[in-house]
Formats: structure tokens, sequence, C-alpha cells
């Protein structure tokens, strides 16, 4: 009795702790995050403007690089960049890590550069993290179901178009973003 009350005392504070779900519909499949608010309110309030707005419906995974990442949200089909909010401050130094099936923010070289391009880590990718690199990339959350969808990303042939490298020949594109409620 005592055990089972312990365990639904876990699940309550699990789900408590659980912050908002985006599921996202590709021409791929479907995967889900889970967004980590409390470590990363910049990054998932802004992450979130994008998903409510509708704008990462129709952008690609434009950046695939088989044992490393998938980046996307950032340009059409076309290769055409997308509009963007002004750029968030770096919350790199969350205490998140740059650990397999992860979502992260993508940046310039100025570490308070990102928008709404993000990636998410194939494998554990350590020297992306504050305490290996500052300034870091951004940890705001993690794939929690689907993650097959994005290794499948990396099995797609990929090519050069202009300036861009490992572009995927056939365009893995954002077809729905859902905030799960």
């Amino acid at each position: 009795m005592l055990k089972m009350a312990v365990a639904s005392l876990a699940l309550v504070s699990s789900l408590a702790l659980a912050g908002p779900k985006v599921e996202f519909e590709t021409t791929l499949g479907s995967f889900t995050v889970e967004l980590n608010e409390s470590k990363a309110p910049l990054t998932v309030a802004n992450f979130l403007k994008y998903v409510k707005d509708g704008s990462y419906v129709g952008s690609q995974f434009h950046r695939v690089i088989p044992g490393f990442m998938a980046q996307g949200g950032g340009f059409d089909k076309s290769m055409q960049p997308l509009p963007t909010y002004s750029p968030i401050k770096n919350e790199a130094s969350n205490g998140l890590k740059n650990d397999t099936a992860t979502i992260a923010m993508a940046r310039t070289n100025n570490p308070h550069s990102a928008t709404r391009q993000f990636f998410i880590n194939y494998k554990d990718n350590g020297f992306l993290d504050y305490d290996q690199r500052p300034p870091g990339y951004a940890v705001f959350g993690k794939v929690t179901q689907g993650f097959d969808v994005i290794q499948t990303m990396a099995r797609k042939p990929t090519t050069t178009k202009g300036r861009y490298r490992d572009v995927p020949v056939e365009p893995i594109i954002i077809t729905k973003a859902t905030l799960i409620k």
C-alpha cells in the first residue's frame, strides 16, 4: 500500500513539473517535444510564439548532420529565410545539457542572436554546453516521442544549396505544430 502511495505521489509530482508540449508533424512523421519553462523561460516563451503564430508550418529542417544534429525552423522549402521576432538572451547557463534528443536554440557567433531556428541533438554534444564552451547553446526541452522520426532525417541524402551545406535533397517540411494542452 505504501509503495502505491509513493508511486502515485511521484506520478503527480512529475506531472506537476511537466512543461508545455509541442507536437510537430513533418513530411517524415510526427514527434513531440516537452519544454522546460523553469530552466529556460525566455527561450520557451520565444519558441512558443512561433508555434502559436503558426510560422513553423511550412518551414523545413534545412541542416541535417548524422551523428550531430538536425536543425530547422528558419527557412521555407525554397531555402528562403522566414521572418523573425527580436533575438533573445542566451540561457545556455541554465544547467541543461546538449544530450541526445534535446532541443536547443541555433544562433550565430553572437551569443544573444537566437530567434526561431532550433536543433535536435542526435547524440550527447557536450562541447555545445555552457560549461564546456561558454557561452554555449541553450537547451530548452527534449523530444519525448517520435525521436525515430528525427533519426530517419539523418538517413536522408543531403546536398549543398548556395552557401548552405547538409541540406536534405528532399525537403523535410514541418506541416503542423500544435501546442498540446
